[in-house]
């Protein structure tokens, strides 16, 4: 059974049609994996007994006609998907006991098409962060390891649960949420594939809210061509959300001919900032290279609003989060702080939220706060709003010219060690969404895929950001990419009991 930890949704899929592997053993396997890599502190919960009975459900269907496109496939989605019946805390003390009495559009999808559901995965509090060291439940562990240092890595963040389970082999595949960067810089820390996209193009319905214009829906998995079948699963229109869009759903995965001959890619100048690792710009001119002896043409281009991106978005994201975050006040369900003899309802919203937030989450809160505030909205909110505004035409003035696809690294750094960015100034942290907040606030796709690693070891990722409504295009490209490259590196297997 030692191979079924190698497996791709894709390669399951006929193990199970052809009847070379049940449902239930697949299920089981998965769930012995998790249960013996409790280090990595992946899994915040696990549906044991939930994924067994789903698992025997779908061997009963196997044989059938609708068993559905993921049927007997164990996933796992980040803590921050409501799942009906399932303790749902996106990471964080103030939601404590929290279980929805409904499921998230995005995850009803999956069961629909009889997935396996492993657990819940962890994840910064409230999507907020960049290492997975805001969490209530402590940081998730990268299965990747620095060979000169003793102290774990982070996985990134804030999806760095579902990177580090993917990369681990603890699931086939995971879901995360991309807000700033959260599936593509915990893929590109952990060797594995992630994608965000178009804004609008999945469901936000029973997804708890960080900042409402920018999160983003999207799979976490081992190769493009599953993330494709991920993507067109749960994505669709749900009148249930506001900004779902009305837009046709592509067969992404039939997309996937590798055919990019003619295509025109995009190189940033913008991009090119000091200090960034050789290992990082050596990774990026071989992807360059690999794409031009594939047939596409490479262009040079300027995106001149790209270095507004960083105060921007740390603008607009903490505003709307202080707006979304008012809801928690320990009244309706979550953490309720205990009272004093004589004190009343002031008292309960002031310490529910003082000790139910953590400081992170607390210091966007107070920034967004601040931003929306009388004699300050129109000074940073409202300028913001327009720098934005000019992000997005810098990208649409690309694409316009005849560019498919824009070629860039995912992050600034491979994985750093756990603790070595707790610093006085946030910005130290932030600074690890420089190369991904673009396409959010922009609303664009963007794909990150593993192509190499450092001479310590490490994977490093590269991006692809294409138009809105072309993650076919973007897919097609990453997986060119991807078989050019030629990345099958795992990381050495240290941390099962």
């Amino acid at each position: 059974m030692s191979d079924l930890a190698s497996l791709t949704i894709s390669k399951a899929r006929e193990l199970l049609s052809a009847g070379e592997v049940s449902a239930l053993e697949l299920t089981e396997y998965y769930l012995g994996r998790i249960e013996s890599s409790r280090s990595l502190n992946t899994f915040c919960f696990t549906a044991t007994e939930l994924a067994l009975e789903k698992a025997k459900s779908c061997d009963k269907l196997m044989s059938s006609n609708d068993r559905g496109k993921l049927c007997g496939i164990p996933l796992a989605v980040k803590d921050i998907f409501c799942t009906r019946s399932l303790p749902t805390q996106a990471a964080s003390k103030i939601l404590e006991g929290f279980v929805p009495p409904y499921e998230s559009t995005v995850t009803e999808r999956l069961w629909k098409e009889n997935a396996v559901l492993l657990g819940k995965l962890n994840m910064d509090e409230f999507a907020m962060g960049s290492s997975n060291e805001t969490s209530v439940y402590g940081p998730a562990i990268n299965p990747w390891q620095d060979p000169n240092e003793a102290t774990p890595l982070s996985p990134g963040g804030s999806s760095g649960g579902s990177a580090a389970a993917v990369a681990a082999d603890l699931c086939l595949a995971a879901l995360g949420t991309d807000t700033g960067g959260s599936i593509r810089q915990p893929a590109a820390f952990n060797g594995v594939v992630g994608i965000k996209p178009t804004y609008g193009r999945c469901s936000r319905w029973g997804i708890i809210a960080f900042a409402s214009s920018l999160d983003q829906a999207g799979p976490i998995t081992k190769t493009v061509r599953d993330s494709a079948i991920l993507l067109e699963i749960i994505s669709g229109h749900d009148k249930k959300d506001s900004t779902s869009v009305r837009c046709k759903v592509p067969n992404f995965e039939a997309a996937l001919n590798g055919d990019i001959r003619g295509k025109k890619i995009g190189i940033p100048k913008e991009y090119r900032i000091d200090d960034t690792p050789a290992d990082i710009i050596k990774l990026w001119e071989i992807g360059i290279n690999q794409l031009r002896d594939s047939g596409a043409e490479i262009v040079d281009i300027s995106l001149p609003h790209t270095k507004y991106s960083l105060p921007t978005y740390y603008v607009l994201a903490p505003a709307e989060a202080s707006s979304n975050l008012a809801r928690y006040d320990g009244v309706k369900y979550g953490y309720r702080a205990t009272l004093k003899d004589g004190e009343g309802i002031n008292e309960l919203y002031k310490r529910t939220r003082s000790e139910g937030f953590g400081d992170e989450v607390k210091r966007r809160i107070m920034v967004g706060t601040y931003v929306l505030s009388a004699g300050f909205y129109e000074a940073y909110y409202q300028k913001a709003l327009k720098v934005r505004s000019l992000i997005k035409r810098d990208f649409r003035e690309v694409f316009s010219k005849g560019v498919s696809a824009i070629l860039t690294p995912t992050t600034p750094s491979p994985a750093f060690a756990l603790g070595s960015k707790k610093t006085e100034s946030p910005v130290e942290m932030y600074l690890n969404d420089i190369f991904t907040v673009p396409a959010n606030l922009a609303g664009l796709p963007a794909v990150s895929i593993p192509t190499g690693i450092t001479d310590k070891g490490l994977p490093l990722g590269l991006q692809i950001i294409g138009p809105a409504w072309e993650e076919a295009n973007v897919l097609n490209i990453a997986h060119r990419l991807e078989k050019d490259s030629n990345f099958s590196i795992k990381p050495k297997q240290w941390w099962t009991s």
